[in-house]
């Protein structure tokens, strides 16, 4: 008897050391704060519809147009200043006197000049070495006019947490007619159009967004949520195609 047992036991040990660990995939959030009326803006939005193109999943790149801009001739239909102040509260955080066009932030935890090839490399490549300490899930997406409900479900440490989720129009190419872009035809992806904030209270949930007036019945639409902590580093996050 003694020798069964002794013999369950090394079985088991052997089995449960041997098990694969399961681990979040790698996860890469770029931020890209930007506007169609700066004139350095334009190769920053191509370089993230490129990246996001070449990394699929593994990426999740987004617009967020910034409304400082606008008064130097053409009026950005995507600019919000909830939008310019989500910049700044980044700035603060990286102990930056001002803001600028194009930035991108990584992860909320890095940033750099968003056009610069080089450094859109190496952060990809730093950042996918990390792991995500939170995953999310976005299930049941129904749309009901102009409406989008949903059911989310974060797991991992909550505390001191939330749930941005954020409604994108995948593509949209602009006819520029004014500003430093005028007589330009620019194409922007990822544009994030709508956000909504989640206190992670508990670990699921239902919710809805509404669809701002701007998208229009051809737009293709995703809803992207993110797990992001009171210090704005982004934990973990996902993307899903309506």
């Amino acid at each position: 008897m003694q020798k069964l047992i002794l013999g369950l036991f090394i079985l088991l040990t052997s089995v449960y050391f041997k098990a694969p660990m399961v681990e979040n995939p790698p996860l890469v959030v770029l931020e890209l704060f930007t506007s169609q009326g700066c004139s350095s803006c334009p190769p920053a939005d191509v370089l993230l519809e490129q990246v996001k193109d070449a990394h699929n999943e593994q990426i999740i790149a987004l617009s967020y147009h910034v409304d400082y801009w606008n008064y130097i001739g053409w009026q950005d239909p995507f600019s919000s200043k909830d939008f310019s102040n989500k910049q700044r509260q980044y700035a603060s955080k990286f102990n930056s006197s001002s803001i600028y066009t194009p930035q991108i932030v990584v992860n909320g935890k890095t940033h750099f000049v968003g056009s610069n090839k080089a450094k859109m490399r190496d952060h990809i490549t730093s950042y996918t070495k990390e792991l995500p300490t939170n995953t999310v899930e976005i299930s049941n997406l129904k749309t009901t006019g102009k409406r989008i409900s949903f059911n989310y479900k974060v797991d991992g440490m909550l505390a001191n947490k939330g749930l941005n989720v954020l409604l994108t129009i995948n593509e949209r190419i602009t006819q520029i007619k004014r500003g430093e872009n005028r007589n330009r035809t620019l194409k922007n992806a990822n544009i994030v159009v709508q956000t909504l904030y989640i206190a992670l209270n508990d670990t699921s949930g239902t919710a809805s967004i509404t669809i701002p007036e701007l998208v229009t019945e051809t737009d293709k639409l995703s809803i992207v949520a993110l797990v992001q902590s009171k210090n704005l580093d982004i934990t973990g996050g996902v993307q899903k195609a309506l």
